[in-house]
């Protein structure tokens, strides 16, 4: 049966100055790892045992419906603008909307070079490719707004980074690739007539009804406070959180040196060109307000009057602080069981949080011990914990469920980074088992699953991992 992918492209009928038109470059010989069947069907996407499914996800075979480009944007990357990114290692293949009404764009992430690609060359070796489709899918299970991973497709071909690591390409699927840094590019360029488009595609497509660019950067700022405090919940560390990275929607996207935090410490970081921490653990809400900050200042030219737009956007970026404060509470108080918080709660969070930093007690696991009444054996200071835990006890005593709330909040498996780290060195030497266990056991996070209870374990010091690297 043949593969069909419902394609309605509306970026594609954008102006060409949107981005390029061009088709993926082929590869030599492309071979399936994983195809998220749900997912396409989800999508609406039949015929995927079409014997050329891997050549149609690595980019050779155009399915009928395609119209593939690369996307303009530019973007703040650790502070500094850079006027013209856009994608460099990527093609958008096209836009479907799904069974549940939504409209998503099918993309290729190691596909070939573009007139963005800066002299690099366009492609994407297995690890970063398997640890986007792994930490994707695993956020997507854990309730978090991401983009999605639909395929992983070896080349058949080598990359060349520091040593020759063999090449793959991932479909990713996003509910639109618009960025921060897509509208940045425009008011760079002082092309009101372009921004003007972007901004009226944006709102039809992901916030109808909104009737100004002040109501849509509320409507973005919004999704950010929400999105990044779920993150921090988890121990999340973004790491390359450039305003180019930065979705609209509101998805977290561009999962290059990410990582979740094993030993808690606010000032952890992970990516290895994060040299000064700009994007550590804590630092993600403030970083936050600041790309909004970004976007605002991309907006102000569609105001009527510049004084008024900026009085106006300066009030709702300032107010952005107090809404992840906001989020943040909700989301940790319901990791101690807590439905409905009140403000002195933010203590109890915060004091448990310092006696796991105290002791260097793992994030996930600390959490998830509250709900198993084994939360004591992880942490070094007893008396410290003791003296806590009776204040908590008082306090959920009045709350219905805490420990269904805490199960639903905390979860027993994250792709944890020794994990991820084995399962590619694996598939670099032809064994994806480690993998496909990885995705079944992420793909029910919540659950005990005692059977896999080694993927729960923190990592060993010689198997820790202290910088995680970007895809390219």
């Amino acid at each position: 049966m043949t593969l069909h992918i419902p394609f309605d492209n509306s970026y594609a009928r954008l102006p060409e100055g949107f981005g390029a038109r061009l088709a993926p470059t082929p590869v030599k010989a492309p071979s399936m790892v994983a195809f998220n069947a749900p997912l396409a069907e989800d999508l609406g996407i039949t015929g995927t045992q079409d014997p050329r499914l891997a050549a149609i996800f690595a980019g050779n075979t155009l399915p009928e419906g395609a119209e593939p480009l690369a996307q303009l944007y530019s973007g703040h990357q650790f502070g500094h603008y850079n006027p013209q990114l856009g994608d460099g290692r990527a093609i958008l293949l096209g836009e479907v909307v799904g069974r549940d009404g939504i409209r998503r764009d099918i993309q290729l992430k190691g596909s070939g070079r573009t007139p963005f690609s800066r002299g690099g060359d366009g492609r994407a070796w297995l690890g970063p490719v398997l640890r986007e489709y792994v930490v994707s899918e695993a956020m997507h299970t854990l309730g978090v707004p991401t983009t999605r991973a639909l395929a992983a497709v070896r080349t058949g071909e080598e990359v060349i980074r520091e040593r020759a690591l063999p090449g793959a390409v991932l479909t990713r699927v996003a509910s639109s690739h618009i960025r921060v840094g897509t509208f940045q590019v425009f008011a760079a360029r002082r092309d009101t007539e372009a921004l003007r488009q972007l901004f009226d595609y944006t709102v039809d497509r992901h916030y109808p009804g909104v009737t100004g660019p002040d109501g849509l950067l509320q409507e973005v700022i919004d999704r950010q406070a929400a999105l990044v405090a779920h993150w921090m919940s988890l121990g999340f560390i973004h790491g390359v959180m450039n305003t180019d990275n930065c979705a609209i929607s509101g998805e977290t996207i561009d999962y290059g040196p990410c990582a979740f935090m094993d030993e808690y410490d606010p000032e952890t970081v992970f990516s290895s060109i994060d040299h000064h921490g700009r994007y550590a653990y804590v630092a993600q809400a403030d970083v936050i307000v600041w790309n909004m900050a970004q976007l605002a200042t991309a907006l102000v030219a569609l105001m009527p009057e510049t004084d008024a737009a900026i009085e106006r956007f300066t009030a709702q970026i300032n107010a952005m602080p107090d809404l992840i404060r906001a989020e943040w509470l909700r989301r940790f108080a319901a990791k101690i069981g807590i439905g409905a918080p009140r403000a002195e709660d933010a203590d109890l969070v915060a004091d448990f949080l310092d006696l796991m930093q105290a002791g260097s007690s793992d994030f996930t696991n600390s959490f998830r011990a509250l709900a198993e009444g084994t939360a004591r054996d992880q942490i070094a200071d007893i008396a410290g914990y003791d003296a806590w835990h009776a204040r908590w006890q008082k306090r959920i005593a009045v709350e219905d469920a805490p420990d269904t709330r805490m199960r639903a909040a905390n979860p027993a498996f994250i792709p944890r980074n020794h994990r991820v780290e084995e399962m590619i060195a694996a598939a670099v030497e032809g064994d994806d088992a480690p993998f496909h266990r990885l995705n079944a056991v992420l793909a029910r996070p919540y659950e005990d699953q005692p059977e896999s209870a080694d993927l729960r374990r923190p990592p060993q010091p010689s198997e820790q991992v202290t910088a995680t690297f970007c895809g390219t």
